[in-house]
């Protein structure tokens, strides 16, 4: 995206808030006018002493009165102008958080599969904060500094045309080196903003296997590592500030030569009598104050030039593409059977790379189907296309001899209950968490499921029960009591198919057996798929599907397999085989 475009989107946002923009620049408008007479009133303060040649100090007291009344008015105006402008970041900020949010529910599961997550909660986060901080004080200077210099220049041009002429000749001078510049560091901060966003993801990823690091430790590794890409940060932001910062000085420079070079002809002036000693010092302060938004203007440049880097990886994530939408014909499921079927489905998740070949299956409703294999065999891959997670390259799957790409995909979703190896729980009661999955349930309801899935009594003895809040993903509880939550509110679901991927593999053997006998009387109206690495959880499944490489090598009912003594016998044997 380029810079051009960025902007264009950032003044859309910043045009629905149009009505506080022009009561701003209002207000912006009528505080530097004040603050611009106010060198003009020191000039006439001045001459008055001076034709005097005495002190005044009535005078002195008059335009003293007038200087602090103008300032206090003019410091009032900026105060609003402030509240307004922070009130329009805000607004802003907070309609980008939203429509962030708001995006992500609707992109598909390969792009978080493929992108870290500490670098979307970076943009999330530090980009967006950067550019509430750039439009509640960027645009601030911007508005005040434009209002000033175009003042600044009308009042020194009323003063002396001909000193004008000395500031003009400067100004070409600091806008070819403040373009120079500015495309020298762009490059830099889109670096700066990458980089920073590659450390969050990492540093996100380090500390969620805290534990695996310690157990294997490679303590000293992972800080090599971190120390790796903080450097790169650290060179990044390095490069990007050192550049951006050589902009400020070489302009006030060159500010400075300007205001030499109108002393020395304000001096020749004065003693040729075409001006006097106020209107020198007048046109001098003004002169200060027309190069002064410049010299802001430079030293925002690094802050404007972070602002819109964020900017840029902001709009990139909301310009991801979304889930495609339903067929115009897809239909809700309704009166749910049950029955899957693969008709000659392949897969791959990257195109050159087939994961699932040519897979034919049928399953009866209210089935219990295992799919056993070794790790890359395709079984979670199954699952994922099922959910339509991922869309088949070819061939097609059916629900009750419906294509599922002609089922709207939420109506689809809804009609599993799943329960992940890896459980999720949010910040709430556990009576919410396991509410999640069928949120009209009662309390009855939910403590029946509870007991089945062998996690109430644990429950029952804490201080607030059910109503206990849940923070942080449940840290305190162990992985297996989060495991038999999320069982719980697999049970409490309505879906007519249930999903398990390696769902008792966190719990101990005495408790799986107590599962599985609910999980049992749970199945028997519905459609299941296991997913398994311990065997003994799938011996009563109806059929069992063994995949290797993507292909179905045998399938059968646990009995059948032993018998025939091929790859699922070995496997068998080999965890229960002393």
């Amino acid at each position: 995206m380029t810079r051009k475009k960025t902007l264009k989107r950032l003044l859309s946002y910043l045009s629905e808030s149009k009505y506080q923009l022009v009561l701003a620049l209002f207000t912006a408008l009528i505080a530097n006018l004040l603050a611009l007479y106010a060198p003009k009133v020191v000039g006439q303060a001045i001459d008055a002493i001076g034709v005097k040649n005495n002190v005044d100090f009535m005078a002195v007291y008059k335009y003293a009165i007038i200087l602090l009344i103008m300032y206090l008015v003019s410091s009032l105006f900026l105060y609003i102008l402030q509240r307004l402008l922070i009130i329009v970041s805000n607004r802003i900020t907070y309609r980008l958080r939203k429509e962030i949010f708001d995006h992500l529910q609707d992109l598909p599961i390969s792009y978080f599969d493929q992108n870290q997550t500490g670098d979307i909660i970076s943009k999330i986060s530090y980009d967006v904060d950067t550019i509430n901080t750039s439009l509640s004080t960027d645009i601030l200077h911007l508005f005040t500094g434009f209002i000033t210099a175009v003042g600044s220049f009308v009042m020194m041009f009323m003063i002396s045309n001909t000193l004008v002429i000395v500031v003009l000749v400067t100004v070409p001078v600091v806008f070819y080196i403040a373009k120079l510049r500015m495309h020298k560091v762009k490059p830099l901060f889109r670096l700066r903003s990458r980089k920073l966003g590659e450390l969050n993801g990492f540093s996100e990823e380090m500390l969620s296997g805290a534990k695996t690091i310690k157990a294997y430790g490679q303590e000293d590794t992972m800080i090599a590592k971190y120390d790796e890409k903080d450097i790169e940060a650290s060179d990044a932001y390095y490069n990007a500030d050192y550049q951006g910062s050589i902009l400020g000085p070489s302009i006030n420079g060159i500010n400075n030569l300007s205001l030499s070079l109108i002393s020395m002809f304000g001096t020749i002036l004065f003693v040729q009598g075409k001006l006097s000693i106020g209107a020198i010092s007048s046109f001098v302060m003004y002169s200060r104050k027309f190069a002064g938004p410049i010299n802001e203007t430079a030293g925002i440049i690094t802050e404007i030039q972070t602002a819109i880097t964020a900017a840029e990886r902001v709009f990139r994530l909301l310009d991801e593409s979304v889930e495609k939408e339903d067929d115009t014909a897809a239909i809700e499921l309704t009166d749910i059977k049950g029955e899957v079927r693969f008709d000659h489905v392949s897969f791959g998740y990257d195109p050159k790379t087939r994961i699932i070949f040519d897979l034919n299956l049928q399953i009866a409703p209210g089935k219990l189907f295992a799919i056993v294999g070794p790790t890359g065999a395709g079984k979670t891959t199954i699952i994922n296309l099922l959910m339509r997670f991922y869309d088949v390259d070819e061939g097609q799957i059916f629900i009750d001899d419906i294509p599922i790409n002609m089922i709207k995909r939420q109506s689809l979703r809804q009609a599993f209950a799943m329960v992940l190896q890896e459980s999720w729980l949010f910040e709430g009661t556990i009576a919410e968490n396991v509410a999640y999955a069928n949120m009209e349930a009662t309390t009855e309801e939910i403590i029946n499921v509870c007991k089945k899935a062998h996690i109430h009594n644990y429950i029952d003895n804490l201080p607030d029960g059910y109503n206990t809040i849940l923070t942080d993903n449940a840290v305190n509880l162990s992985k297996g009591q989060k495991q038999l939550l999320t069982i719980a509110r697999a049970m409490l679901s309505p879906a007519k198919m249930l999903i398990l991927d390696e769902a008792t593999s966190n719990v101990d053997s005495n408790t799986e057996i107590q599962i599985q006998k609910a999980m049992l009387e749970l199945m028997k109206d519905k459609t299941s798929f296991v997913i398994a690495h311990r065997l003994s959880t799938i011996k009563t499944a109806d059929q069992i599907l063994v995949l290797d490489h993507g292909k179905v090598i045998e399938t059968g009912n646990h009995d059948e397999l032993i018998r025939a003594k091929g790859f699922y016998a070995n496997l068998f044997n080999a965890q229960f085989t002393q």
